[in-house]
This record gives C-alpha cells, structure tokens and sequence, in this order.
C-alpha cells in the first residue's frame, strides 16, 4: 500500500492538475473567459433556475383532444367500410372517446364487426343486440400513445427553446402527462409561453367552392367538409371570417424540412420547402386544381387562401398572411421544430428574479465557505501534520469536483451546493477513518512503515463500502427524482467519486513522499 510505481504518482499528478485547470474558469466572469486563450477550458458550472433567476413553467399534454381529433379522423374510415359493405347505419358521430353508430340491420352486425376490425389493429369494435356500436382505441393502445405524445411533445419543447437561444433549459416530465420547463436567466417568459403552447399543426386543404358558408353554419355541410376560421390579424380584414374547406389534407407539416422568415413586396412572409414525398404530393395536387382556392392552416385557422395559377412543382412556397416580422420568425420556428402531438396548456408559471438566486448564491456560498473552514481547522487540530496532507488532498478534491461538474456541463442548484458542503465533509471522514486505524496500529506497538500500512489497508474496505452506500443512494435519488433533487444526486455521487480519489491516492501519495523524504521515527498524529 505505501509503494508508488512512478507511472501511478504521474497519472494522480495528471488528475489532479485537471481538476485544477477545469475549475478555474468558474472563478472568472463570462466576458474575461472570452478573452483567455483558445487552449484554456472555456466550460462553466451552468447555474440553475433557483441561482440564476429566471422563468418556471408547469405544462400538461392534453392527449384527450389528440385522442378526440384521431377518432374525428377516423370517421370517414369507418364510414367507408360501412358502404362498402353494404350496411346500413346512422348517427355515426364522436362521443367523448369513441366513435359512436347504430346499424339499421341488426342480422348484420356480424358484417359490421368484421368490416370494422379491418380499419386499425389497435381499435376495439363493440356492437349491441340492438345495433348500437362503439369505435375506439384500446385501453393498451391509449397507454402507449399517451406515453409517446408526451416524449414527443418534450422534444418538440426542447427543439423550440434552443431556437429562441435560451441556454440550458431543463425539461422533464412530471407525473403521466404533465411536463415541467425551468429557463435561467429569462425573465420575459411571454414568447416563449406564447411559442409553447402553439400546436403549430400545419396543413394544405383544398377549400370547397361548391360550398356556400351560410349553408354550412346552418347546418348544411356536404360530408368530407369543416368549417374553419380564418387567423386573426392586426389589419382590416380583407376576405371572409371563415372558409368551408375540405377534410383531406393535401400535405401536412410534417413533410416541412425547412421553414424561414423573409420578405415579399416589401411583407414578411414565410418560406417553406417539402421533402421529396411532400413536394410530390404538393405538385401533383397544385397541378390537378389550377385556379382552385387552396386553404393554409395553422391549428385549425385558415392563415390564407390563394387561388392556384399554376402548378408548384419545386416543392417550396411562400405563406404570407399579415405578418408582423417576429410573427414571421416566430411561425418559422415552430415550423422547424416541428408539431406538437397534442396541445399543451400551461397549469402554472412563476419567475425567479436574479435577486434571489443571487442572494442563494451568498448564502450557499458562506456556508460551503464556513464548513470547509471548520473541517480544515479540526484536521489540523487533531491530525496536526497529517491534518494539513488531509486539506490539501480536500483542495484537489474540491477542484475534481467542480472541474468535473464544468466538463459535464452539469447545472448547479441550491441543493447542489448542499451536495458540495456535504462531501467535503465526507470527504476528511475518510481520512479520519484512516488516521484512527493508524493511531490503533502505533498503540499495538507496530513500526511506523507497518503501521502505515495497516492503517490504510485496514480502513479501505470500510471506506469503500461507505461511499458505494453513498453512491447507490445518489444514483436512486437521480434516477427517481426531479428537479433540485436531481441536482443534489449529481453533486452528491460526484464528491462521492472525487473524495475516494482524494482521501485514499491523494493522501496516501502525501504520506508516502514525506516517509520517504523525512524518514520519520515516530507518527505524528
């Protein structure tokens, strides 16, 4: 145990020389971390949202109205499969979570079941001795959408925040459909709220001529038709309040793979351009309705109306609809990051001023200032010369940690610097296991090279099985937890690993060289 191959005593002074040089940039400014050179780390301790300040969002996936809007879809599937096989039916309608019906025959309920079982594997058809019939998704189905609606609307979340350039969000779930955002350093949270809880569903439908919008909102709507409105504006408005379009989409927005802000005679607008299977689809509908309206939807709103002139065969276009400039960006943002899966509405919004996270920052700062202190003062009260090897294997210890926190670009809560005061405490305990085994050794009337050794091999077992306690706790506590519980787990487990290097490579290499250098006739502890 007190035996260094040179090979180890290089690789030890190697680490602990980049924990040093990782942890220096958090001691300078931002600006003054610019002007260093290219080949020192430019990597801080991203700060959280209870330092920072910032803004705090509680969002929910309401998957119920994505459920309502797939069956919506639907209808026309089972519409269809009822005439094509030639059954009768009425009040074919949506009912909270299934698509409801009656068949006319009830002989042919049999041939009403199979016909329906064909439209999707994943929907359960239900029909009653006297006809009534139900349509919906299984309750394993249902499961599995919810679970992927809100993964997929987080993503799209975190799509959207990195295009506004707002730096190390955190965004995880909470609960079965419920999403929580936290944004350091934003103080305005108005866009971003206003960007999050867009859907920016994106459409192309044909708009029915044939149509009169009277008789739709009186209730004369053809089948295969919707009534929608047309998107609010800041002018006079110029066409109609609402347009009679039709159901199928010609395109959708998930076929966009770029969307941008720019200008046409001298109006913002938005540029487009499909994928391959976009602009196919956008070509060949353009080039059979030449000098038909075609409708641009955004969440159920006709943004505008144009009337084809000529087949768009390039697979890009041009939306415009009285756009200020940062609504044009705006939409081109949500455009390229894609749609949500189902809406979102934010439960609840609070914002932390920078006050607060500054006033956090002092009093976290003291007491990891204080308790480091203490701990350095009772080591060498008690340990005297091995007291002070213990600081400086604490120091290095120190520098590990924040160096690895910066590397790993990790974010720094309030409870994270509980973490850090904790396993620096954790980190001498080791060191007082050690020194107590060798007081033990020395009594026993051992020499002091055989009581060095004792006392480390002795401790060592008890040592590591304290910090793979420690450890499997933080690792539980990351892997259950959310929020400033999972800052605390990632500071924690970190000085777990740094206080182990430090207290038991560190200080024994301290020791070692002293024996060797000062070859000492008794212990000084």
């Amino acid at each position: 145990m007190l035996y260094f191959a040179n090979w180890k005593i290089l690789l030890i002074c190697a680490v602990c020389a980049l924990g040093v040089l990782f942890s220096v940039p958090n001691l300078v400014s931002p600006s003054a971390l610019d002007q260093l050179p290219s080949f020192v780390p430019h990597k801080q301790i991203a700060l959280g949202l209870d330092l920072r300040g910032g803004s705090y969002l509680l969002l929910k996936v309401d998957f119920e109205a994505a459920q309502r809007e797939r069956l919506n879809s639907l209808i026309d599937n089972v519409r269809n499969a009822l005439l094509d096989a030639n059954i009768g039916y009425t009040g074919l309608e949506v009912k909270n979570d299934a698509i409801v019906f009656k068949v006319r025959q009830p002989e042919r309920i049999d041939d009403a079941r199979q016909a329906l079982a064909k439209i999707d594997p994943d929907l359960v058809v239900t029909i009653t001795p006297d006809g009534s019939g139900t349509v919906q998704f299984s309750a394993a189905a249902t499961e599995t959408r919810r679970a992927q609606a809100v993964d997929q609307s987080m993503e799209i979340i975190r799509r959207r925040i990195d295009e506004t350039g707002t730096k190390e969000p955190t965004i995880e779930r909470e609960g079965q459909d419920r999403i929580v955002v936290q944004l350091p350093g934003v103080d305005n949270p108005e866009r971003v709220k206003a960007l999050l809880g867009r859907t920016a569903k994106l459409t192309f439908q044909l708009v029915d001529t044939g149509a009169s919008l009277e008789d739709a909102r009186s209730g004369h709507l053809q089948p295969g038709d919707e009534v929608l409105p047309a998107a609010e504006s800041g002018k006079v408005r110029i066409g109609p309040s609402a347009y009679v379009v039709r159901k199928r989409v010609i395109v959708g927005g998930d076929m966009l793979i770029d969307a941008q802000p720019t200008f046409q005679n001298n109006e913002p607008v938005v540029s487009f351009r499909f994928d391959a299977e976009g602009a196919r689809r956008f070509g060949d509908a353009t080039r059979d309705n030449v000098g038909k309206p075609f409708a641009i939807v955004l969440d159920n709103k006709v943004i505008s109306a144009p009337v084809i002139r000529e087949p768009i065969l390039g697979g890009s276009g041009i939306i415009s609809g009285s756009f200020t400039v940062q609504s044009a960006s705006d939409l081109a943002l949500l455009l390229r990051a894609g749609a949500l899966p189902a809406p979102i509405t934010i439960l609840e919004e609070r914002t932390v001023g920078p006050g607060l996270g500054a006033d956090s920052i002092r009093a976290g700062t003291t007491a990891c200032v204080v308790g480091v202190a203490l701990v350095v003062v009772f080591m060498v009260l008690f340990y005297g010369l091995f007291g002070v090897f213990a600081d400086i294997a604490l120091f290095f210890n120190l520098c590990l940690m924040l160096g690895s926190l910066s590397l790993l670009g990790a974010t720094l809560t309030l409870p994270g610097i509980a973490g850090i005061a904790l396993t620096m405490g954790m980190a001498v305990d080791a060191n007082v296991l050690i020194y107590e085994r060798i007081r033990e050794e020395v009594r026993a009337g051992r020499t002091i090279l055989s009581a060095l050794d004792a006392g480390f091999k002795r401790a060592f077992g008890t040592i590591l099985d304290s910090h793979i306690t420690t450890l499997v706790a933080g690792a539980l506590m990351f892997w259950l937890g959310s929020g400033p519980v999972k800052g605390f787990a990632v500071t924690l487990s970190i000085g777990v690993l740094t206080s182990l290097f430090s207290a038991i490579l560190v200080t024994r290499l301290l020791i070692v060289t002293w024996v060797r250098r000062s070859k000492p006739r008794a212990v000084p502890i």
